[in-house]
């Protein structure tokens, strides 16, 4: 290099990443319309566990959701309404034997919603316990004033397959549905 543009160097390599830099949609800064998630914003309040595990549940995203829920209940303690976001949680996620425990002891309260109920009914047909599902979801249908569609065609099924033990393998097949939040429903498969 000549000794004359030795001293311009840094000026040069100054104005290139200046000018490589206003180039960019952002600036120095990130991007609005960046595919990246958003940073840390420092001081900023934390949202609620059990509102962000809902709408991740609503979204499919159970794993997730089980996350969330256990931060609420790290900050909340273990309300009937975590149990019951825990249970619900798990249900998605097939763990039967883990929901099961959380929506018992959701369901000892006095607080448990009819939904809380109908997830344990819906548990415990996936296990085959008609029975007591049948049991369950006249509970759940008894708190729930009967205004539930989802948990009158669980009792339904319910009721169908204790009459009729093999109702489900000769009429048709059910799965687990999801419906809103943390409410499931047993549907056929079409």
């Amino acid at each position: 290099m000549p000794s004359s543009l030795r001293g311009l160097r840094p000026v040069f390599t100054l104005g290139i990443v200046l000018s490589l830099a206003a180039c960019s949609s952002g600036g120095l800064g990130a991007s609005r319309d960046s595919p990246y998630a958003p940073g840390l914003r420092p001081g900023a309040a934390a949202q609620d566990g059990l509102v962000v595990g809902h709408r991740l549940m609503e979204a499919g995203e159970f794993e997730l959701a089980l996350k969330s829920f256990t931060r609420a209940a790290y900050e909340d303690g273990l309300t009937v309404d975590v149990l019951s976001a825990l249970g619900s949680a798990n249900l998605g996620l097939g763990r039967l034997g883990q929901a099961e425990t959380l929506l018992r002891r959701a369901i000892a309260t006095d607080e448990a919603i009819p939904q809380t109920w109908n997830n344990l009914g819906v548990v415990l047909m996936e296990k085959g316990e008609v029975a007591e599902a049948e049991q369950i979801f006249r509970r759940a249908f008894a708190l729930d004033n009967g205004e539930s569609d989802s948990i009158r065609d669980n009792l339904r099924l319910a009721l169908a397959k204790t009459e009729n033990p093999d109702y489900d393998q000769v009429e048709q097949d059910y799965k687990m549905v999801r419906r809103g939040s943390s409410d499931f429903l047993l549907r056929r498969i079409p």
